[in-house]
């Protein structure tokens, strides 16, 4: 494969899309390679770049199966454990909500 076609910034010809616009239309890149590269200049950096597909070798994505749509739910029930649910991300340096891990505070707060 030769060098990608680069594009400016809103300059991109029908037919190529980002992972993201890909997403929005219900699609996704299906293994298909970088087709071009878009690029956005700056002033005192190097540009941003944006990988481009090409829409017609676009796959639809894989649908949602109940497992794929409980697994953040559990994921963030794991990151809450504690004796008592304090409602929030426990810091994983404690291993328990605040409250538990100082018992003796009268949370009047610092």
């Amino acid at each position: 494969m030769g060098a990608l076609p680069v594009y400016r910034w809103r300059l991109a010809p029908d037919g190529y899309a980002t992972r993201r616009q890909l997403r929005a239309r219900g699609l996704r890149p299906g293994g298909q390679d970088v087709a071009a590269q878009l690029e956005r200049p700056r002033r005192r950096r190097g540009p941003l770049v944006a990988y481009l597909y090409r829409v017609d070798l676009a796959v639809p994505v894989r649908p949602m199966t109940p497992a794929r749509r409980a697994a953040p739910a559990k994921a963030g029930a794991a990151r809450r454990t504690c004796p008592r649910d304090a409602g929030y991300v426990i810091p994983a340096a404690l291993g328990m909500c605040v409250t538990c891990a100082y018992p003796d505070t009268t949370g009047s707060g610092p």
